[in-house]
């Protein structure tokens, strides 16, 4: 499965200011498959080193960190491996090893002739915890996310359909095959981005498949909470919190509430299980912005904010939603998806290094994301469920800011006027278009 991010590794690649490579990511987003695909279809050789599945690696870490000497220990442990020109190292897991990850900066600083690139699931936890410290400065990073609408369309054979897609948003006219678009993105709310998943759907279109691998990868997620949280206490306090987010996504108010995760909850109780989870990748926090001014980080107010799963058909087999319910159009308008169209949208930004954000003016209004564009105003995106897309918060926002433009991502087809209308199946060009704004 092509991936975007093998661009990016691709330019790392050919910088001449290349640094030694440091890719974050929650587990089972595919960091591991991309970073072996991309050894094999550009090197002579690699050499693959997992410090989870072979503790005796930790050994040629444990004197000098010159990488001449961790080199010959490596080559000492493991045999020889065939040397060439062209070749990479990959420290995979590498949270297992304090040392290893130390050990880049003397990667980078000595010159060494290869490139060298580290990943690990639970790296951001690690360093969250200090029980790691990252080499600041002699590092490049990379965040590896779920798979993309775009990529899953492109896994699953509609590669065309989506450069379909793009050209109609670039026309801003409507797009022909509107009705099969937007039941695709419906198959991509129930499969998500874990690349699993979506091989899985790929190979069978057997959405109960798709749900025993999405509640596999669950089931990881609880046991890395029991791994790797700090005590009992964090780590039953990390499952409570991850478990209530459907409810929360649910109610009308989306706004993250700690008394929803446990009766009589507070912050001070809850504030380190939402920490660990963000360091982990497992969530997305979408802040509360008082004012539609740029820049937008300035006008946070760090009390309020939403949370959202990292990967949206996660969310749809942790809230139990059927598929017979949102391929049946009677079935839809009683479901309530407004907070799993959000999870979807806020996942495909992120994905693109966007950081997302919402406004709201006291109990007058509140525009479910802005965003900024490059332009002195930031751009309102309204985001709607269903085809009943009146409001009028987005009006009060464009009175009070005046944006050069405003959004509103629907089921409805493309259309221009005050407020542009995106499909929801174009979200990502939407995303893209800001980004180059």
């Amino acid at each position: 499965m092509e991936r975007a991010a093998m661009k990016e590794l691709l330019e790392w690649k050919d910088d001449p200011f290349r640094k030694p490579l440091l890719v974050f990511g929650a587990r089972q987003v595919g960091k591991s498959y991309l970073i072996e695909q991309f050894a094999r279809e550009n090197f002579e050789s690699y050499v693959l080193l997992n410090f989870e599945e072979d503790p005796r690696l930790l050994q040629a870490f444990e004197g000098s960190l010159d990488p001449k000497v961790v080199v010959s220990n490596l080559e000492q442990i493991l045999g020889s491996p065939p040397r060439t020109k062209d070749m990479i190292y990959i420290f995979d897991e590498v949270q297992a090893s304090h040392r290893a990850l130390t050990s880049l900066k003397y990667f980078q600083e000595s010159g060494f002739p290869h490139p060298v690139i580290a990943a690990g699931s639970l790296l951001g936890v690690s360093v969250n915890q200090k029980e790691l410290s990252l080499p600041v400065g002699k590092v490049n990073t990379m965040v590896l996310h779920p798979m993309t609408f775009d990529e899953f369309m492109c896994a699953t054979g509609y590669e065309r359909m989506m450069e379909g897609i793009r050209e109609a948003y670039m026309r801003g006219e409507p797009y022909p095959m509107h009705d099969q678009a937007l039941d695709l993105y419906r198959t991509y709310l129930l499969v998500g981005g874990m690349p699993e998943a979506v091989s899985a759907y790929a190979e069978t279109g057997d959405f109960r498949t798709v749900a025993g691998v999405q509640r596999d990868i669950l089931t990881l997620y609880y046991a890395d909470m029991a791994k790797y949280g700090a005590s009992l206490v964090d780590v039953a306090r990390a499952r409570d919190v991850w478990n209530s987010i459907p409810s929360q996504l649910a109610k009308e108010n989306r706004k993250f509430q700690y008394n929803k995760v446990r009766s009589g909850g507070r912050a001070s109780q809850y504030e380190g299980a939402l920490d660990w989870l963000l360091a982990a990748g497992l969530i997305t926090k979408c802040a509360r912005i008082s004012s539609g001014r740029i820049p937008l980080a300035l006008q946070e107010d760090a009390a309020a904010f939403k949370v959202y799963v990292n990967d949206v058909g996660l969310l749809s087999v942790m809230s139990g939603i059927p598929a017979s319910v949102l391929f049946d159009k009677r079935g839809r308008t009683l479901l309530d998806a407004g907070g799993l169209t959000e999870n979807y949208v806020i996942q495909q930004l992120v994905a693109r290094g966007i950081v997302p954000r919402y406004w709201t003016s006291g109990e007058r209004a509140e525009v479910d994301l802005v965003v900024e564009d490059g332009s002195a105003k930031a751009v309102p995106v309204e985001i709607k469920s269903s085809e009943h897309v009146r409001s009028r918060s987005l009006s009060v926002y464009c009175e009070r800011y005046e944006p050069s433009r405003a959004v509103r991502v629907s089921p409805k087809n493309f259309g221009m006027g005050n407020v542009e209308s995106v499909p929801l199946y174009a979200v990502g060009c939407l995303a893209d278009d800001v980004i180059g704004a």
